[in-house]
């Protein structure tokens, strides 16, 4: 991921400590809040990706769809012409 999640690491500390976490504690905590948040979150980057690939998807569906239209149109003509 190529951007920062932003988690204020400080207040997140300062929260703990005043809840009666002892300050190691706390940091641990936070420190293991950055890592899960940037590792698991996606990024606009990341969403950017997924729905080109989904636009990618969806006009070879369409190309797909619209061939088997033609094709199911022939059948029948051909079929119509055989009665």
């Amino acid at each position: 991921m190529t951007e920062a999640i932003a988690f204020d690491t400080h207040r997140f500390v300062k929260r703990l400590t005043d809840c009666g976490f002892t300050e190691q504690q706390a940091e641990t905590l936070a420190d293991e809040h950055v890592t899960l948040l940037n590792g698991n979150l996606a990024t606009k980057a990341d969403i950017a990706k997924v729905e080109a690939r989904i636009e990618a998807v969806k006009s070879e569906l369409l190309k797909w769809m619209f061939g088997a239209l033609i094709a199911q149109g022939g059948l029948i003509v051909a079929l119509v012409k055989l009665l």
